[in-house]
């Protein structure tokens, strides 16, 4: 089994493709395949399960994805850490982000990495928290800036960005519009707009709904903030939010009512990094940037 194959057998993975896999390697189609079947051979068994329109990883193939992610993560940290003691800082940073995560500018942090070491490739992945959990844990993300990561969920480092309460956004015409603040037995029968369940602000709101024992309907699960305050100006239904999401220029308009009680739900933003021994060199420049960024 070599390295090759195993690059190889990822980005197939992640393509669910093997044309754009292999465009995305610059390698042939046919000898992507090839390197794919002689990967299949060795293990004696199918990674792939192929029709005419998908690609998909079988159980053996999942099981693989894991190991091989982390053996290659593994490589380019020995190339990277022999760099390193050259006086060199060359190979790939992957970061992980959410999407406007607070205490920090991914674009700002990256531009200024890029002018100090322009022999390094940047990688970029917004996803949601729960899969820059998974990302870093398996060495697919060299770090992440995440949302609302509880210590007993996290075996790695962790360094606080931010903190901040949350708050209810409403439309002008919405009855919570003529309060300052609202207890949370005031949301019963209300209806809301929020993001998918792995992203940090939803995972905020569940826990401090759970804690109060209120249940709530997420009517509109989106993916963006935008989306998500578009569909608040249209008096589609409310939302809570980190404070601020309140301060955008599409959140103009748009009324900020407090939560009041004792379970007011908090915002955290955090670095998500592997255990100390495991960061890569390219992640220790990029938090030294962090460190003396002015917004966290």
């Amino acid at each position: 089994m070599e390295l090759r194959q195993l690059e190889h057998f990822v980005a197939v993975a992640e393509e669910q493709h093997f044309t754009r896999a292999a465009e995305r390697l610059a390698v042939s189609q046919s000898g992507l395949s090839a390197s794919v079947r002689a990967l299949e051979h060795e293990l004696k068994t199918p990674l792939f399960s192929r029709t005419t329109r998908t690609v998909r990883l079988t159980e053996a193939g999942q099981a693989l994805l894991v190991e091989a992610e982390r053996t290659l993560a593994g490589a380019r940290a020995a190339r990277d850490a022999v760099d390193a003691v050259r006086g060199l800082l060359r190979g790939t940073l992957t970061l992980g982000v959410e999407q406007c995560v607070a205490g920090v500018s991914p674009a700002r942090l990256l531009a200024a990495f890029h002018r100090d070491h322009p022999q390094m490739e940047i990688r970029l992945r917004q996803e949601g928290t729960s899969s820059l959990l998974e990302g870093v844990a398996g060495g697919r993300l060299d770090l992440a800036f995440a949302a609302t990561v509880s210590p007993l969920e996290w075996a790695g480092e962790l360094m606080p960005l931010a903190r901040e309460p949350m708050v209810v956004l409403c439309a002008p015409g919405h009855r919570l519009a003529e309060v300052p603040r609202v207890a949370w037995t005031g949301l019963h029968g209300e209806s809301f707009i929020d993001f998918h369940p792995d992203w940090g602000p939803r995972r905020a709101a569940d826990e401090a709904f759970a804690a109060a024992g209120v249940r709530r309907t997420v009517a509109l699960e989106v993916n963006d903030v935008h989306s998500l305050l578009e569909l608040v100006h249209e008096g589609l239904g409310i939302a809570v939010v980190p404070h601020h999401f309140s301060r955008k220029p599409e959140a103009r308009g748009l009324v900020v009512v407090e939560l009041d009680g004792a379970h007011r739900p908090v915002y955290e933003s955090v670095v998500l990094l592997p255990p100390a021994r495991a960061v890569s060199p390219g992640a220790r420049a990029l938090m030294s940037l962090v460190r003396e960024d002015p917004l966290r």
